[in-house]
């Protein structure tokens, strides 16, 4: 057991130990509970934290033993200037906000909260693929403003409608979510090939996998589901873009930083693309010089794939999970496996 859980059950109480969330308000505006944190300790929650002010996070982490952040970044100097600090918990999948290194070396476990949003982010994928193919909010929208009103016709519509049954959807990491974008895509009557580093067995129950050169050739949906690594930052690039079918859709709601902006832009100017849906982008929120904002058929929606109510409150729940395992002496969902 580690020192610090030990201290704390020897005393018998963790209503000793303080907990901090930094920046709680994106995980629960008010529509869920923090109560099961609260019988944990005693709890400080701020909605927002400046990302950028070291002196603010590091003066609001104070005294406490447990820090909670989402996007707000624990820095070595952070960690070093909060004493008192022996756990830190990702309210999130990613953990590039921390330096999981020097934590380890500080004996400091950092858990984050794996696998909450597949159903959601799947579905939100195959959602701004449908808004793509039909552009169901335009056409809604130009309903209340009376054209179909004014339409001599019985019907109308402004854009090309594109039905997806026979199409083939490439999938570039086909981990947990780009499976179960997959298993969706297929049931609309896809065919659904896939591109991942490591295939799995389970990969393989649901798509053909294939090189990412052959599936920039046949797919004519390509949808991103992969980490942000070296080896995937600007995927969507030039080259590749080149590489795809003329008239390629492309759906991004994994990470920004997949995609080489300008290059998508440019793509879609000339047609090559003939449209794109992005969740994510590589500067957030997003700048007001992004080129994709300029760019013909691109959707963009703020960063909300992983937001449904189900899924914060999953987020919620195995949050209060890891910190609970800490107090015990069992650290869960571990990431950077500090000596125990």
């Amino acid at each position: 057991m580690p020192a610090f859980a030990e201290w704390l059950w020897k005393k018998g109480s963790m209503n000793m130990t303080k907990i901090v969330v930094l920046d709680g308000y994106t995980e629960n505006p008010g529509d869920l509970s923090w109560e099961e944190l609260e019988k944990c300790g005693e709890l400080t929650v701020y909605d927002r934290t400046n990302v950028t002010d070291e002196a603010e996070i590091i003066s609001r982490i104070g005294r406490a033993q447990i820090v909670l952040t989402n996007k707000t970044p624990l820095t070595k100097n952070v960690i070093d200037s909060c004493p008192q600090l022996r756990f830190i918990g990702i309210l999130a999948t990613g953990y590039n906000v921390v330096d999981v290194k020097y934590a380890k070396q500080r004996n400091i476990p950092v858990s984050n909260i794996p696998a909450y949003g597949t159903m959601a982010v799947g579905q939100f994928a195959i959602a701004l693929l449908l808004e793509l193919c039909h552009h169901i909010g335009y056409h809604s929208q130009k309903v209340a403003e009376g054209k179909w009103t004014d339409c001599r016709d019985w019907c109308f519509w402004d854009y090309p409608l594109i039905e997806l049954a026979g199409k083939t959807m490439g999938i570039i990491g086909f981990g947990r979510i780009g499976q179960t974008t997959g298993k969706i895509a297929k049931a609309l009557g896809m065919k659904v090939i896939a591109y991942d580093r490591e295939p799995s067995m389970t990969g393989m129950e649901s798509a053909a996998y294939v090189t990412l050169k052959e599936l920039l050739k046949r797919s004519d949906v390509i949808s991103l589901h992969c980490p942000l690594f070296s080896e995937t930052e600007g995927i969507i690039c030039n080259e590749n873009i080149d590489n795809m079918k003329d008239g390629v859709i492309i759906i991004n709601n994994s990470r920004g930083g997949l995609i080489v902006e300008k290059d998508l832009a440019e793509a879609l100017t000339r047609g090559k693309v003939a449209a794109a849906a992005v969740d994510v982008v590589s500067t957030e929120p997003v700048r007001a010089d992004n080129p994709l904002l300029k760019a013909p058929n691109c959707l963009i929606t703020p960063h909300i794939s992983w937001a449904s109510k189900e899924s914060r409150q999953r987020i919620m729940e195995m949050c209060a999970e890891n910190v609970r395992a800490f107090l015990e002496g069992k650290p869960i969902r571990v990431v950077n496996h500090p000596q125990q």
